[in-house]
């Protein structure tokens, strides 16, 4: 006989009712994210620069009798935040989920960095996410509760040579998730983060060909590196993110989780 006080997971990870938004969700991670929640049940707001991209990922989560919806939004500018968060919880009534996964990985390291670099990227990595979570407390709080979910990166620790201002930006943003988190928890408002490894997606095919000048080999070269004999792929991340803003996790938060194939501080050669 099956132990009833036991929920099954089935059930906790159900989002039928619920309303997520997912920033940069046209492609790559984002849209692996955005594709997972509404197979659970979540109406699912898409945000990206790209109007065609995105009414394509809506048309295709409906086709799998899902229920989405597109709003664009520069990000680099605080306004536009606040106004994105309140379109996405006009459009179906309410906002349950915001998952802050829209990102910026240029490359530059202590010498080459530009100011307008340096600005752009922390204005996308942490500070657009710090608006969109100030923008959604009071919608979260209407219901009674709600999960925001960041998605960082495993070079929030340290960090690649190549890759200083992202770095900074999500070590800051690790930070930002734990504060908010300490805060928020009266109001039943959980906010957790996953520090993403290395993920195969377009945004990275298109900076490695465009900003580093690799040709078709880096990702055979790549995969040689990895202990699992792959990179990481959206899906990867898209579970993880299902646990954390659905009631699996319904008391966990101020918690970072490391999406990567080696644990922190150990070399590649271990």
């Amino acid at each position: 006989m099956a132990d009833t006080t036991v929920p099954s997971i089935s059930r906790a990870l159900d989002l039928t009712g619920r309303v997520a938004l997912v920033t940069g969700s046209t492609s790559g991670i984002g849209k692996g994210i955005a594709f997972q929640l509404a197979a659970l049940g979540a109406a699912v707001i898409v945000n990206g620069r790209s109007e065609g991209r995105g009414a394509e990922v809506v048309a295709a989560i409906e086709a799998l009798g899902g229920r989405a919806a597109f709003e664009a939004c520069d990000l680099t500018d605080a306004g536009q935040c606040q106004a994105l968060v309140d379109r996405a919880a006009a459009h179906f009534g309410r906002l349950d989920i915001l998952v802050n996964n829209a990102a910026d990985t240029s490359r530059g390291d202590v010498r080459s960095t530009t100011i307008e670099d340096w600005d752009r990227i922390h204005a996308i990595n942490l500070r657009a996410p710090f608006f969109l979570m100030q923008a959604a407390v009071p919608h979260l709080e209407r219901q009674g509760g709600g999960a925001i979910l960041n998605i960082g990166s495993i070079n929030a620790y340290i960090g690649e040579p190549k890759l200083t201002a992202y770095s900074s930006a999500k070590g800051g943003l690790m930070t930002l998730t734990r504060n908010a988190a300490a805060q928020l928890n009266t109001a039943k408002i959980r906010v957790n983060q996953i520090n993403v490894g290395w993920t195969l997606t377009e945004g990275e095919e298109k900076v490695k060909r465009e900003q580093e000048g690799k040709g078709d080999e880096w990702v055979a070269e790549a995969v040689k590196t990895r202990p699992f004999g792959r990179l990481l792929e959206p899906a990867d991340t898209a579970f993880a993110v299902a646990y954390y803003v659905s009631d699996a996790a319904a008391c966990v938060t101020g918690s970072v989780m490391d999406l990567e194939q080696y644990p922190v501080g150990a070399p590649p050669a271990w």
